[in-house]
């Protein structure tokens, strides 16, 4: 399976140095919920669970294409305008 090289606009920041591929988020939610703790806890066991919050409070969650979790130290917000102001970019 070949890569094809990304470029910055294809990627995501979703802070302290992390990136996500933008076409590969299927959803950026809040973790507050009980369905939504639960999600994590299910990743959690079957190791498809990323922390990327740098030991900080997690404040979003990316869920990607490939069932996997991203836990993420930036408001859901902050991360919806991030995705937003690049999709315009383009």
């Amino acid at each position: 399976m070949s890569r094809e090289s990304t470029s910055s606009e294809d990627l995501l920041n979703i802070g302290f140095g992390n990136f996500l591929v933008r076409a590969r988020i299927i959803a950026i939610v809040t973790p507050t919920s009980q369905p939504m703790r639960r999600l994590r806890e299910e990743a959690k066991e079957n190791g498809r669970l990323i922390d990327a919050t740098q030991g900080r409070k997690t404040r979003s969650f990316v869920l990607l294409d490939s069932n996997h979790l991203v836990l993420s130290a930036i408001q859901t917000d902050t991360l919806k305008q991030r995705f937003s102001l690049e999709e315009e970019n383009d």
